[in-house]
Formats: structure tokens, sequence, C-alpha cells
């Protein structure tokens, strides 16, 4: 399975951290994307009704952290409570953010944020390759080599749905979901060994992402809500895959919405 790599800052290369017989590999269990899919459902059912009217933008929803989005600054935060959601043999991690985009309009953030060839440009070092596989109208299947680094190292193959819609005026939306999330051993090198999804060390088994985007006040807001499915946090492996589980995905979602300011 793949190995666990240290990452030894200022170092040329990751030496192998030997995990030992007692740690094995994980699958996620049916149980485990029972309760996922359940939240989801939710979830949207509750983004549904804030599409139209004063709701539409989370950001604005309070006004000191509406006053720091305006200020430049990029804000996230758990959607509720201070911890990930416990579920059987997982963690939900739901995280929103935003920022603000001045001097653009909507038709040149989704031009940007569209060009999914251009991923491995635009939002490296967390994504190591992409690709755009088919698009129909506003919908489109992706590709994205994704790069996880905290402790420890992890590369992930994903394929992506994703689908636009217009609310109105200027405001539009999209959801993006995983459908394939695989784990890579000895990526880039010539016995790179990708493993069948929803297996390995379970850092990721589902992103689903809902991007808002309003024109307004001479620039684009734009939100990102991401939710995200892990494995839960075993005693034996708290120490790596703690910090890989609670903290990455506040920190991926904040480096996506900088990375999309500066590139549009």
């Amino acid at each position: 399975m793949p190995r666990i790599l240290l990452f030894w800052v200022g170092q040329a290369s990751w030496p192998v951290l030997n995990m030992g017989e007692d740690v094995q590999p994980v699958q996620l269990k049916s149980e485990t994307l029972q309760a996922f899919e359940a939240y989801i459902r939710d979830a949207e059912a509750a983004m549904e009704q804030t599409l139209r009217g004063d709701g539409f933008l989370w950001s604005e929803g309070e006004p000191k952290r509406a006053k720091q989005v305006r200020q430049g600054k990029v804000v996230a935060d758990l959607w509720q409570g201070k911890s990930p959601a416990k579920i059987p043999a997982g963690l939900i991690h739901d995280w929103i953010g935003a920022v603000f985009i001045p001097g653009a309009n909507v038709a040149r953030v989704l031009a940007r944020i569209q060009d999914y060839d251009n991923y491995k440009n635009l939002y490296r070092p967390e994504v190591m390759d992409s690709k755009l596989i088919a698009r129909r109208g506003d919908d489109f299947q992706i590709y994205l080599r994704v790069l996880k680094k905290k402790i420890v190292t992890v590369v992930l193959d994903t394929d992506h749905d994703v689908h636009y819609f217009h609310v109105d005026g200027a405001r539009w939306g999209c959801r993006s979901y995983t459908t394939r999330t695989a784990e890579v051993d000895d990526a880039g090198k010539p016995k790179e060994k990708v493993y069948p999804p929803d297996t390995g060390y379970g850092f990721l088994w589902r992103l689903y992402s809902y991007w808002r985007f309003e024109e307004r006040d001479g620039g684009v807001c734009a939100e990102c809500r991401a939710i995200s499915l892990t494995r839960d946090i075993p005693t034996v492996l708290k120490w790596i895959v703690e910090p890989m589980v609670r903290s990455l995905p506040k920190d991926t979602l904040m480096h996506t919405l900088k990375a999309t300011r500066d590139a549009v």
C-alpha cells in the first residue's frame, strides 16, 4: 500500500517511515458512506433555500465577517460547531470560506475557474496535474492529481463532476463532486502505482464543493463550502492522522480561495 513519508523542511528528499505491521490500510465502509450521503442531502436542501434573496452569501450574514472580506481578507470557518462531525468510522469536515476579487466580473471569474487544464499552474503545489476530460455546456468532467502534505505526504488521483448554474442577475453557483479518489504510491516514478478507490489510509474519501459568485461593489465575492469525508482517527495513528484530517481541509480551502483571487 502507499508509503507514509515524513517531510523534512529544507531536505531534498522525503525519508520513508516504517509504519509497522500493526498499522493496516483501511477501506471506506458502507455505513460511513451512507452517513456522509445523508449529511450531504440535508446540507444541499438547506443550501437550496438560500440560493435567492439576502442569504445568498454566507459572508454577508455577520457584519464583522462581511467587513473583513471587503477589506481583502480571506475568511474561512467551520460551517457549524468547533470540530468535524463524527460518523461511523469517519469524520465529515464542513468548511466555508470567502474572498473578494476587486476589479473582476463574474464572466471573467468563471472563465478562469473553468480553465481546468491550467489548474496545475494556477493551484500548485497542491494540484500536481490537471485535465479537462469532457464538457457539455455548463457540465464538466475533470481529473486532478493533488498533493496533501501535513506531517505526512499523500498523493491522490481524483475525478470530479462539476456543474455551473446561473441563479439570477450577476449571481452564479457551482457544485463539484468527486467521483473517484485513489491514493498513489511513488507518484511520477517508473514504479508508480494507483490503488483502487476508497482504499488506503483514508486521508480523503470524498470532497463535495459548492461555490457561489456575486458581482458587487466593484468586484466579485467568491465563496466556497467544502464538505469532505475522511477516516476517523485511530489512537495508534493519532500523531500522523490528526494534523492531516483536522487542519488540512481549512488550509486547502484558504489556499484555493487565495489562488483563485490571484489567478483572476
